[in-house]
């Protein structure tokens, strides 16, 4: 295996960063010092990963004298975090030689090959190549495998499948930079050449948008879980979708997460009671006492106009962080049903930490999430686990209109009358 001076520092040299010297940098390894400790100390998932965390610190202080300048720093630090293979564990910087967040494509690892397995079909624009199924041969002209193998991690075990495949998408969503050039064999045996970035993705400017379909109202939410303005929208929407007898509510396109508070204000419209969706869990410790397990709950609590018809709920890969706990949270409330693939995998909820010598810092996880029934939101597989067979048609989307018509019509008898809402008064 490549050391990390190779695979990190021979990088920067290539990339003109500047010359190395051997001078020492007494605030930076504050830093290096402060983030350890603040990892040793408030990541809830430490134990749970498969990274060795004495090679980390031994890994990481045999070169930080090489470290001169801020852009080698954040990639320093960048790749630590990588170590533990956790898109929640992350610097609240880049720079242009940075990973991406994300791709459109999601692949996955099956007998020590990779295949394209969810593409961001809701956010697509006039995509007409079937790649669904598609095996990955070469990224940027590389090997995909040797591309995974000389990945910039010293102290995890690449062939862990699940750090194989953190990994691989990683890669994927590639620098900031470069181009992401794929090479495919399709199902049919055909090889072709992929330009990630010539894959058109729809910008939607409005905070949420709506529709109606035969009676079935279908709200999306344009990633602004995030925006304070979502809520009087949101309300503003829903009261002229009253009459509907059901409702979609789409969150494929969540990809930046949110904030909780739109989380619990959208669901507090559904039910007509306080109730609990979702369970916090963490570890609190004090000086050299044992360490004590802390748990929660978390509830929502009803508000305004309440819709009581059945509700189905969209996700996919695309679905981030707090919009995994509102999924979560329907599914828990047995309010709506779950349908789509699985979600990002946004592990736990996090706190800002601060370097004490840097205008930026990091963000941990210090709580882990679980549904009621006692599953890790990052665990979390929808109730109707939809495969995404092509991308010629939004099959996730075409089960939710199955699915909530056969609601329906169970809520309604047979002279076209009400039976009974789900939610009752």
């Amino acid at each position: 295996m490549k050391n990390l001076f190779t695979l990190l520092f021979i990088f920067l040299c290539w990339s003109n960063f500047g010359q190395f010297n051997a001078n020492k940098d007494y605030h930076f390894k504050q830093d290096f010092g402060q983030i350890l400790e603040d990892l040793s100390t408030n990541y809830i998932y430490l134990k749970d990963k498969k990274t060795d965390f004495s090679c980390v610190k031994e890994k990481y202080s045999k070169v930080i004298n090489m470290v001169k300048t801020d852009k080698q720093r954040i990639l320093f630090f960048e790749y630590l975090l990588d170590e533990f293979y956790d898109s929640n564990l992350k610097l609240n910087t880049e720079t242009k030689h940075s990973y991406r967040f994300h791709s459109p494509i999601y692949v996955t690892l099956k007998d020590d090959k990779f295949y394209v397995k969810d593409i961001w079909y809701s956010q697509m624009k006039d995509y007409g190549k079937n790649i669904v199924g598609a095996e990955v041969l070469r990224f940027n002209s590389k090997e995909f495998n040797n591309a995974i193998d000389n990945y910039p991690t010293q102290c995890v075990n690449k062939n862990l499948p699940e750090v194989r495949e953190w990994i691989a998408n990683r890669i994927i969503s590639g620098r900031n930079n470069k181009a992401r050039i794929l090479t495919l064999q399709t199902l049919n045996n055909k090889r072709v050449t992929l330009n990630i970035d010539n894959i058109k993705i729809t910008e939607n400017r409005e905070l949420l948008s709506a529709y109606k379909k035969n009676r079935i109202a279908v709200v999306k939410i344009n990633n602004s879980l995030g925006n304070d303005n979502l809520l009087l929208a949101f309300d503003k929407k829903l009261e002229s979708l009253m009459d509907t007898d059901g409702l979609i509510l789409d969150l494929r396109n969540t990809v930046d997460g949110g904030k909780p508070y739109n989380v619990r204000g959208i669901m507090s419209r559904f039910v007509n009671a306080e109730m609990p969706y979702q369970k916090f869990v963490t570890e609190e410790k004090l000086g050299n006492n044992p360490v004590i397990i802390r748990k929660r709950l978390e509830s929502v609590t009803p508000r305004g106009k309440q819709y009581k018809k059945p509700v189905v709920v969209l996700v996919g890969r695309w679905t981030n962080n707090t919009a995994e706990s509102l999924a979560i949270g329907f599914d828990g409330l047995q309010r709506a049903k779950v349908i789509g693939t699985e979600m990002g995998k946004f592990s736990g909820t996090t706190l800002n930490y601060s370097f004490n010598n840097r205008n930026y810092g990091y963000r941990i996880p210090t709580e882990k999430l679980y549904q009621l029934n006692g599953t890790l939101r990052e665990k979390f597989i929808p109730q109707y686990n939809v495969t995404q067979e092509n991308t010629l048609s939004d099959g996730v989307l075409e089960k939710a209109f199955s699915v909530l018509k056969f609601d329906i019509d169970q809520n309604f008898n047979v002279n076209g009358k009400e039976k009974n809402s789900i939610v009752k008064n």
